[in-house]
């Protein structure tokens, strides 16, 4: 009998519970008396959880972005919803309001104070090969300060927009950041440029963390960090050597040292439950379901893995890292646009760097379906579960 490698028994098992839990979610109906402990979520991150707080920063031109659930851009990176969408609308709640959008927000349910490009790290330009915000996590646990401050401030004045004070017991919080600062040291470093900051972008996760239960925060989400080696962005201008590409096209050395920083992350979470004896203090492997889906797309309904659905160029990644998604150039005196194709729901990358909605949607249902938590929770203890469409 053949020996199955970990790898292969890790995509059995995500297979499996990805059809019981969308045969789960298919069958359930909306519940009218549908109740959840959590009555809010709060946010913290970088683009991939950021549903509109840099565009509201920095507002720019129209992009396909939104196409395919929206019609419209809303801010967000990606054809459709985020992971964070989905995870609000299984939780019964509305989408999240970004904390920087000034028109139109609710923030009864909570905030999202996720915003693309920032960092864990205080921005150090002269490390980072390409730009980032200035609403690195410090930054977001100090608004996050800020806008507790101004709920029991001011909703004694009948301000209808924010939640109740006590609020803050009764949320679920999600941390989901890092990247930008694991790319942008090891590009300029390699692989193994990131190692040396390690240690301090954990710290300063698990030190946000203890910020937010001192806040009241109670149950934590900490997602750990995606195979970057797997995305065309960084397929197409990080340094590696041609022998360094594995079987699924991934670069093996970045994702090795990923795993490691996770490693690493998880340890940091486990000290911190120590101190934290009546939280729940989640990690989430949200890394192993997005590789699983790079290395197998077409067992989970897509059809490409390493290859951008808008971008400029063709070619095995389709990025071009001088034309980003929506936007236009003049290469050798023709004008270039970087456009979207027609069927992102067969692709697991939208722009080179950002999940379509597809992707975004199986790692919503990784996580709600408990598998990946660590350690064990359900969120079905605490949630009457709905449906995301």
């Amino acid at each position: 009998m053949d020996q199955q490698t970990p790898h292969e028994k890790h995509a059995i098992i995500f297979r499996q519970f990805l059809v019981s839990w969308i045969v789960l979610m298919t069958m359930s109906a909306s519940m009218i008396n549908a109740k959840c402990s959590f009555e809010a979520i709060f946010a913290f991150g970088d683009s991939n959880t950021d549903t509109g707080g840099f565009f509201a920063a920095f507002p720019s031109q129209p992009s396909p972005n939104g196409m395919t659930y929206f019609s419209r851009p809303t801010g967000r990176p990606s054809d459709g919803r985020l992971y964070i969408d989905f995870l609000t609308q299984a939780l019964g709640l509305p989408f999240l309001s970004p904390y920087l959008q000034s028109v139109g927000s609710d923030f009864r349910h909570g905030v999202n104070f996720a915003t693309s490009a920032s960092t864990v790290l205080q921005p150090n330009t002269s490390l980072f090969v390409s730009g980032v915000s200035p609403f690195y996590l410090a930054v977001q646990i100090n608004q996050m300060k800020h806008f507790k401050a101004r709920v029991e401030e001011f909703k004694s004045q009948g301000q209808t927009n924010l939640p109740q004070p006590d609020i803050f017991g009764k949320a679920l919080y999600v941390i989901y950041i890092g990247q930008n600062d694991f790319t942008g040291f090891a590009g300029s470093a390699g692989a193994g440029g990131v190692k040396q900051v390690e240690p301090q972008i954990v710290s300063h996760i698990t030190s946000a963390v203890k910020d937010l239960y001192r806040m009241g925060g109670r149950t934590f989400m900490v997602l750990n960090l995606a195979p970057v080696g797997c995305f065309p962005a960084y397929l197409e201008h990080l340094p590696h050597a041609g022998s360094d590409i594995d079987q699924s096209g991934c670069m093996a050395s970045y994702n090795n040292a990923v795993k490691e920083y996770n490693s690493l992350l998880k340890a940091g979470l486990e000290q911190a439950r120590q101190e934290l004896s009546d939280a729940n203090l989640l990690y989430v492997d949200t890394n192993s379901v997005l590789l699983e889906l790079f290395t197998n797309p077409t067992s989970h309904g897509t059809s490409y893995g390493t290859t951008a659905c808008c971008g400029y160029g063709g070619g095995s990644y389709n990025f071009n890292q001088h034309i980003f998604c929506g936007y236009s150039k003049v290469i050798e005196g023709r004008k270039a646009t970087a456009s979207a194709c027609g069927d992102p729901q067969n692709y697991v990358i939208w722009d080179g760097v950002h999940l379509t909605e597809a992707a975004n949607k199986m790692m919503a249902y990784a996580i709600l379906s408990g598998s990946y938590f660590e350690p064990a929770f359900s969120l079905n203890n605490y949630c009457d579960i709905q449906p995301i469409g």
